[in-house]
């Protein structure tokens, strides 16, 4: 993947076609460096003793090295490789194998695998393609006809697949395909309006259900790992996060046009999608198999209350059943994923157990508590001073804020019991922030796409003036959240 912008690099001289990969590998390196610097020192003057152990200070010490690598990623170390050395670090600090491998063995991750499949099938067979093209050809050829479609896809894809990656990578080179055919120059609103909605469309609407995008068995995954938390249940995550991720999205569709409106009309033929769509041929029988399992799938995950399935046994059961119809070959199962994902959702996953067995939460908890307490009694305040807080951490956080949600995760009940407000509430909270995107270094979806678009795409002033869309929306979202919420339940 094409990783251009991901330190905030900019062009390369064409005069020095290698200057650009030294500026990159340089930067990876001061910035790994900081990482590990400060790491060391932790991990060798203690300065939070007597508060926080020898063993909490060494727990800190390996993880911000690990975060370090997760972020810049010197000399390419994958996610695997350096959460291969986190884990090795805890086992030779005396951690039991059952403490530091506790993501692995947590029904979140054996969610997120087969979720991950369900991906693969959909690009494999093509099914994700037809889907997008059968609605681009059933639409009305308008700027706000194309706009509600992407919205349409990306509801129908979220629901086929968490897999956002796999999401961004159908729609988007269809995408380019649109603003191709509509003859939208580069750089202009409207080919960068048409490109960043489908792109987002492919991102928000599925936040609001559990197995609607990665952040579903992610965040499950880090409750699950605190006993007072627990895993989220799917009509939980839907009670919480439905309201906020759909309000968002309206609201980026219907503003999102005026902020990039575009001066040039389209100029296309009506008939122009249908050809495209009827290129691709009959439907084949694997798409016809795949959307039938995935269909039935999603169907018994929506309505999990009723007959208690847990959601692991429902993805299991339906990668079963894609590898039993033959629709998944025996040798795509080593090679249809990335299992260095993977591996990084495992070790993410086992930060809270460690955190908890290491001291390093009860220690978090006496110093960012107190932080949330002045908040405490007022859900408005409380609510708009976090989000705004995660939103700025993101400039800083880019690795999915999952070490952020690690460190948090394991303290949210005492800063309930502290404020009053119900750790679901951060759900939604958690997920709002994930999708983030002021600047392309943000947010690792953006980077797949602006890969895909080999530059061709939107223009870095039109994201950075959708993600400021994206922040106010966020919390205009939030203005009729609140209230939902406290009408539930979620505010003491």
């Amino acid at each position: 993947m094409n990783n251009k912008g991901n330190l905030g690099i900019g062009e390369a001289n064409p005069a020095s076609p290698f200057s650009s990969l030294r500026e990159k590998l340089s930067m990876a390196w001061i910035g790994f460096g900081l990482f590990l610097a400060l790491g060391l020192l932790v991990g060798i003057a203690m300065p939070f003793q007597p508060q926080l152990n020898a063993l909490g200070h060494r727990v800190l010490m390996a993880l911000l090295i690990t975060i370090g690598f997760w972020i810049f990623k010197p000399a390419g170390i994958s996610y695997a490789a350096s959460g291969s050395l986190f884990m090795a670090v805890l086992l030779a600090l005396g951690f039991k194998a059952g403490t530091v491998f506790t993501g692995f063995t947590s029904t979140a991750v054996w969610s997120l695998i087969p979720a991950l499949f369900f991906g693969f099938v959909l690009s494999k067979t093509g099914l994700g393609k037809r889907i997008a093209y059968l609605g681009m050809k059933s639409t009305k050829l308008s700027y706000p006809g194309i706009l509600i479609m992407w919205a349409v896809i990306g509801v129908v894809l979220s629901i086929l697949t968490p897999s956002i990656t796999v999401r961004v990578v159908i729609v988007i080179p269809i995408a380019m395909n649109c603003v191709e055919l509509c003859g939208l120059k580069q750089g202009s609103k409207g080919r960068s309006l048409i490109l960043l909605t489908a792109w987002a469309m492919a991102l928000i609407p599925g936040t609001g259900w559990s197995t609607g995008s990665l952040a579903g068995p992610i965040i499950s995954g880090l409750y699950a790992g605190v006993a007072e938390l627990g895993p989220i249940a799917f009509n939980n995550w839907f009670k919480i996060v439905m309201l906020p991720a759909a309000l968002i999205s309206v609201i980026m569709l219907v503003a999102g046009y005026y902020v990039l409106r575009p001066s040039e009309p389209l100029s296309i033929s009506k008939d122009t999608f249908a050809e495209e769509y009827l290129k691709l041929g009959y439907m084949s029988i694997n798409e016809k198999i795949s959307g039938s399992i995935l269909l039935i799938a999603f169907a018994f995950l929506a309505t999990s209350s009723v007959h208690r399935i847990p959601d692991a046994a429902i993805c299991l059961t339906a990668l079963f059943a894609l590898v039993a119809t033959g629709t998944i070959k025996t040798p795509e199962i080593s090679s249809g994923i990335s299992w260095d994902l993977v591996m990084f959702f495992g070790v993410a996953m086992s930060l809270s157990t460690v955190f908890v067995a290491s001291g390093v939460s009860k220690w978090l908890s006496t110093v960012l508590v107190p932080l949330f307490e002045p908040l405490a009694g007022n859900p408005w305040l409380f609510v708009f001073v976090v989000m705004t807080a995660l939103f700025l951490w993101r400039f800083i956080d880019i690795a999915l804020l999952i070490p952020t949600m690690a460190i948090l995760v394991p303290i949210l009940p005492q800063i309930a019991a502290a404020t009053g407000v119900n750790p679901q509430v951060w759900v939604s909270l958690f997920c709002i922030a994930l999708n983030s995107c002021f600047l392309g270094y943000q947010n690792m979806f953006a980077l797949v796409a602006e890969a895909n678009m080999q530059g061709k795409g939107w223009t870095a002033g039109h994201l950075t003036r959708y993600g400021v869309l994206y922040f106010i929306a966020s919390l205009v979202s939030l203005l009729v959240a609140v209230p939902y919420w406290i009408s539930i339940g979620m505010f003491v």
